[in-house]
Formats: C-alpha cells, sequence, structure tokens
C-alpha cells in the first residue's frame, strides 16, 4: 500500500458501524474504509465491529463484505485479505439497553487486541427512530466516557423530521453525548466542488470583491435526479424533497455560497459562519410562499422510448399520496452582502438528467454597447457529475463589426493527475476519525434549517399546492414563473459541463 502524502496519521481505534448488515454499510460505508486503508489513511493499528440483530459471525460477516468488495471495487488480493482480519461482527438488539454489557466487553477485548487506547468512532446506520436510542444505551454502559480514549458518535440524516422533532432529539442525544462528540453527517460536504467553494472563493483577489450584491445579479442551486424513488419509496413518501433535500444538503450548499471568510479554516470558525448566514434566511411569509415556492410531483411518461411510471406508482409509495418529489423556491439572504438577491433553488427527481450545480449570474455592463444580447457572464460550479469549474463570458465573434459570442473557460476534476482524491464518505469517515467537524453540522445550524424551513412543511400540508408534471421534464410548468416574474428564466443544464447549450426536454 502506498501512503498519500501530506496524511495526518490517526490515532489507533475501533469503528463500531450500527446497522452494519443494512445497504449503506456494504455499499459505501465498508469500501469508504477500505479505499482508505489502501492508501495508507487509516491507523496503524484498527477494528472494524459492525453490529446488527443478524446473526453473523465474524467469518460470515467478513465473508460477505469481501464478496461486495470483489463484485463492485478494483481491489488487491492481498490488502483485501489484511483488511478483512480487522473485520468483526456483534449480534444483538440495538434497542435492548441490557444487552449492550456484551457489547462492552467485546469492545475491551478488541481495544486490547488492536491497542486502540478506547478511542471510538460510533456509526449510526440505523432506521431514525434509533437515532436517540442507541446513544442512551451506550451512555447506560459507561461507552460514552472519554476517559479512557475519545469517543465520535456520526448521525446519518435525516436529524428529525421537523423543528419540534429535531429540537427533542438533539435534547435526547445531548443527554448521552457532549456537542465535541455528534457529527451529523451530510455526504454533500464531503464532495470535492462543495469543499473547493470556500478555496475559489477566499483564495482568489478576482473573485472575492465580487462575491455581493453590488456585482451578482442572481444565484442558481439545482440538484436534479433522472432516477425515480427506485426501492426508497416507503421511507420517500414518508419525506418528500424538502426534507430529503432541500433542509440540509441545499441549504447547506447554499449556505456555503453565502458565508462570509472564516478568521481561520477550522471547524469552530468555519461553522460559525455558516450558522450567521442561516439565520439570515428571509423568514418565508404565507405570501412569499404562495408567489415563490412550487412542489410538484411526477406523472407517468414515455422518455426516449421507455415507459417511465408516476410517483403514485412506485412501490411502497400510497396511491393517493401528496408527497412532493419537486421543489422550487425564491428566497432572499438578508445581510449586507446579499441584499436583494434572489436565490433560486430547485430539487427533483425525474427530470431530464442528474445534475447538481451552483451558477452566479454576475450583473451585464451598465451600457449594452454591442447590443441588448450581449453575453451572460456566469460562473458555474459543477458539484456532480463531471466535476468542474466553468466561467463563462463575451468575446469577438470572428468576422467583420462587433458581434458578441459567448464563451468559456472550464476545469474538470477528472484532469487532475492525482487520481486518489477521496470520495464524500471516504473524506467525512476520516475527519471523524481525526476528531475534525468542519464538514459536519453543528446543532445550531441544524436547528436554523428546520426553523426556516418549517412553514414549507405547512405549507405542503394544503393538498392545492402540488402541481404535476410529466417524468422527463423540468419539473411544473409553475415552477417557471418563479423565474419569469423577475425577467429571468431557469438554466436547463446538461451533463457535459462544457455544454453551453440548453438541454433538450
Amino acid at each position: 500500500m502506498e501512503e498519500l502524502e501530506n496524511v495526518v496519521t490517526l490515532e489507533n481505534s475501533t469503528i463500531v458501524i450500527f446497522g452494519a448488515s443494512g445497504d449503506l454499510t456494504h455499499r459505501k460505508l465498508i469500501p469508504a474504509l477500505y479505499h482508505l486503508y489502501e492508501n495508507g489513511m487509516l491507523p496503524k493499528d484498527f477494528a472494524i465491529l459492525g453490529v446488527s440483530r443478524t446473526e453473523f459471525s465474524d467469518q460470515t460477516f467478513r465473508e460477505k463484505m469481501q464478496a461486495s468488495l470483489v463484485k463492485n471495487e478494483k481491489h488487491q488480493c492481498d490488502a483485501l485479505k489484511s483488511f478483512s482480519e480487522h473485520l468483526y461482527f456483534e449480534s444483538l438488539n440495538t434497542s435492548d439497553v441490557s444487552v449492550y454489557a456484551s457489547l462492552k466487553a467485546r469492545l475491551s477485548e478488541l481495544n486490547k487486541k488492536h491497542q486502540t487506547g478506547g478511542n471510538t468512532v460510533y456509526y449510526l446506520s440505523t432506521p431514525p427512530s434509533l437515532y436517540g436510542v442507541i446513544p442512551e444505551c451506550l451512555a447506560a454502559h459507561g461507552l460514552n466516557d472519554e476517559s479512557d480514549g475519545w469517543k465520535n458518535l456520526i448521525i446519518e440524516k435525516p436529524f428529525g423530521y421537523d423543528l419540534d422533532s429535531a429540537k427533542s432529539l438533539d435534547k435526547q442525544i445531548h443527554a448521552s453525548f457532549q456537542e465535541h462528540q455528534i457529527y451529523r453527517i451530510d455526504h454533500y460536504l464531503g464532495k470535492e466542488t462543495v469543499q473547493n467553494l470556500l478555496v475559489l472563493r477566499f483564495s482568489n483577489a478576482m473573485f472575492e470583491p465580487l462575491w455581493n450584491h453590488n456585482y451578482i445579479d442572481h444565484v442558481e442551486i439545482t440538484s436534479a435526479e433522472f432516477l425515480g424513488v427506485e426501492e426508497r419509496g416507503g421511507y420517500y413518501d414518508d419525506a418528500g424533497a424538502v426534507r430529503d433535500m432541500f433542509q440540509n444538503h441545499l441549504l447547506q450548499v447554499l449556505a456555503m455560497v453565502g458565508m462570509e471568510p472564516p478568521s481561520v479554516i477550522n471547524a469552530d470558525s468555519m461553522r460559525d459562519e455558516v450558522v450567521k448566514v442561516m439565520q439570515c434566511f428571509r423568514p418565508l411569509s404565507e405570501d412569499c410562499l404562495k408567489n415563490n415556492l412550487v412542489l410538484g410531483q411526477y406523472t407517468a411518461s414515455m422518455v426516449r422510448g421507455q415507459s417511465l411510471p408516476g410517483y403514485r406508482e412506485e412501490a411502497g409509495v400510497a396511491d393517493d399520496s401528496r408527497t412532493e418529489t419537486y421543489v422550487g423556491l425564491k428566497m432572499f439572504i438578508d445581510n449586507w452582502r446579499w441584499a436583494g438577491v434572489p436565490f433560486y433553488v430547485r430539487t427533483g427527481k425525474r427530470l431530464p438528467t442528474r445534475v447538481t450545480e451552483v451558477v452566479i449570474h454576475f450583473k451585464t455592463t451598465p451600457h449594452p454597447v454591442f447590443g441588448i444580447n450581449a453575453p451572460e457572464n456566469k460562473l458555474i460550479i459543477r458539484i456532480q457529475p463531471d466535476e468542474g469549474i466553468l466561467l463563462s463570458f463575451g468575446l469577438k465573434k470572428p468576422g467583420s463589426g462587433f458581434e458578441a459570442k459567448e464563451v468559456s473557460m472550464d476545469f474538470h476534476y477528472q484532469d487532475l493527475e492525482e487520481s486518489n482524491m477521496l470520495t464524500a464518505y471516504e473524506r467525512l469517515i476520516h475527519d471523524s476519525m481525526k476528531s475534525d467537524a468542519t464538514l459536519f453540522a453543528r446543532t445550531d445550524a441544524v436547528e436554523a434549517c428546520w426553523k426556516f424551513v418549517q412553514p414549507m412543511l405547512d405549507y405542503k400540508e394544503n393538498p392545492e399546492h402540488l402541481f404535476g408534471y410529466a417524468a422527463g421534464t423540468w419539473g411544473p410548468k409553475e415552477a417557471d414563473s418563479i423565474l419569469v416574474n423577475d425577467g429571468r428564466k431557469w438554466r436547463f443544464p446538461c451533463k457535459n459541463l462544457t455544454d453551453t447549450d440548453y438541454c433538450e426536454l
């Protein structure tokens, strides 16, 4: 294994994965840990303990994880064998506090074997109903005590169902773990292009002076998916696009676009600035929701000869479901930097393509010397796929006269020579193991997001506020009015970052 340069040496530790027999473990968590191991980014010694009700032995768990890695990942046989020797399994009912005595004994055994000093990461890859239960059970047996090594708790989204439930869950977890021990994971924040937002803004004198209401006309944030709910119908029908994508992923990305520069790059300073901008989100009044929010649900359609089912025809979805699969919102940040600049945010399933991007639309020149159709200056930050950055501007079209043409300069992450760029889960798991909470949501940020979103949750209870859209289109036609009323129009991005034309619907 070749160790990457500039890698922080981690202390020996144990990673405990609750819900280890589930889909997330074998699709994301174990592959992420294996890649870290291949790249020399795990501690010199470590243990990975899977925990769930499933009756696995250490050997059967190792075989299952090995089979998943062989099927889905490029691997080295020697590395896979040695990595598997660090895998263990403990079968127990995670909601029964009495059986955690056996977990404590197993951890003590692994701590001695791998010389971890009690350092432990608890990863809750479980249903949200257990997010408050498991920390209580751990605390009841002293497994939260940091006198014999640090104890970090990673919690998957969703953190709460609404504002009240988020506050209740926060209170329940804080009764067992302190805030510095809690890592609320949002895999979007682990993406290189999301983190690069900060470097792009704060390390370049050519961008940061323009990053305000004097030069920016409006901002678009889009997260589109071509797929429907697939096998997640049961979960999604209870959540919807507002809870599943908007409340966490998109508001976090928006906060990184809008935040002020931190005094230093560390967890406290970074998260302080994130919270400040979230607290400046203009509250959503009833009139604002009526005029600036559109909710939609996809219906059956034929796309490129393929018959796509409507949302209500998906497995696990109620026949009369009013759950939204599309959200489009115009919102504002009421502070000095962003006064009057609209942010247009949208997310949806069964749209024409899979793409997540931020588009900064700069103001046009004050006097149209070269005609009213002069090219628009845009900075496009592509988060997925085809991760990269594109800057579009105007140049003279070859020939006589002074007709301006839009051209672009672009950068693709895939063009970097370094092939060991970490995936989102790899980066975030690694950060949790070195107790770096910079890219994890803090409790006040979570509450600020839920406080902003709560009026949307109340608004969508009215069945009249849901519009249909054909699968494979860019959402309900009613969403166009959000921008049309302002004399603007949505950008319809293609998969290719360099393609500046609108996608065909």
